[in-house]
């Protein structure tokens, strides 16, 4: 009898030990670095958690890790939200990491867009509002008159820049922290006085900047390139800014710009319609509006690609040194244009 009792006892320690180095050792199931798993709205209840750790091969085991949770009451105190966790944690940690709302931190890393929708498909990759919501706020001028934008020139408010949120973050607060960086960008190194300086608002300046973005990645050229259009709008000209059209014709990817596509009556067609679009083109970045507020001076009115492909370009006063180069680019573009195509042929055969 007393062999069976000792046996008992052994049986319960030995499980004792067992749990308790399954409950404070690892407790993940995964071999990635890290992994996140997601409790949405509404599924915050305990057999609902327990799928999502079970699908996403969160926990070892999730019999063991319901009965540590029970223990902390972390069910009753569930909310939802992203959270992440790293190989190696264990199921206590990860209980109270629930317990506490130890929410992951989500990065939105904001570079160059073009489109609204850019920037939707951007936040509901990795927040909770869908891209149909995002849009939905974009498009709306109640939901913009806070930041003193409407629906065109939006994207002026935003600061290319990485931006840190909750995954459940409302996207009003989302917003809220673009326009405060905005703010702030626009408060340092005297920007809006040399803003004025050059007869802009701080949102004609990045509409400025958001074309010579378009133009190159030279920032050398960006600056002269800046100036001829500063130049242009002083002398009451149209800009004529290539990358404007590619926008108007939601293009990006056009190499050559056709007289035929000169007269498309968009508003950001500036060959037709003189100043600035109504909106940027792009999220040009911080580096690019400080280029176009500190452009030179200078009487170049004309530029155009050198005929090396260098991504350079020759600047010019006048129309007529202007033309000659433009025909050595144009030349050029054409043979490059020519053996890309007999290229393309060859592979088909």
């Amino acid at each position: 009898m007393k062999r069976f009792f000792r046996l008992i006892l052994l049986v319960i320690l030995l499980a004792g030990a067992f749990s308790a180095w399954m409950t404070f050792s690892s407790g993940t199931a995964f071999e990635e670095k890290n992994k996140y798993f997601v409790i949405e709205e509404g599924k915050t209840d305990k057999a609902s958690v327990l799928e999502v750790l079970d699908q996403k091969d969160i926990v070892r085991n999730t019999m063991l890790f319901s009965l540590v949770a029970s223990q902390l009451h972390v069910w009753d105190k569930l909310k939802a939200g992203k959270y992440e966790v790293k190989k190696g944690t264990s199921m206590l940690n990860i209980a109270r990491m629930l317990k506490n709302n130890h929410q992951a931190q989500i990065n939105l890393v904001i570079n160059k867009l073009r489109l609204k929708e850019d920037l939707a498909k951007l936040i509901s990759k990795s927040f909770a509002s869908d891209s149909a919501t995002v849009m939905q706020f974009l498009n709306s001028p109640d939901s913009l008159q806070p930041y003193n934008v409407n629906t065109d020139n939006v994207f002026t408010m935003i600061i290319p820049d990485t931006y840190t949120f909750y995954w459940n973050t409302a996207l009003r607060k989302i917003f809220n922290k673009l326009f405060e960086a905005n703010v702030s960008y626009w408060s340092k190194n005297d920007r809006i006085k040399k803003a004025n300086e050059i007869g802009f608002s701080p949102v004609d300046a990045y509409i400025l900047a958001s074309i010579v973005e378009e133009e190159t990645n030279k920032d050398d050229d960006r600056y002269k390139i800046a100036s001829v259009y500063i130049n242009r709008l002083n002398k009451n000209m149209a800009l004529q800014a290539c990358p404007t059209i590619k926008f108007a014709m939601k293009d990006f990817t056009l190499t050559r710009i056709y007289e035929k596509y000169l007269t498309n009556p968009s508003p950001y067609n500036t060959y037709r319609k003189k100043g600035l679009p109504p909106g940027p083109i792009c999220t040009p970045s911080p580096k690019t509006i400080d280029i176009v507020l500190n452009a030179p001076k200078t009487d170049y009115l004309f530029f155009v690609a050198k005929s090396d492909f260098s991504g350079y370009h020759h600047f010019s006063t006048n129309f007529a040194e202007h033309n000659q180069y433009a025909k050595e680019y144009q030349k050029a573009l054409d043979i490059y244009m020519a053996k890309k195509q007999e290229k393309e042929q060859a592979e088909e055969k």
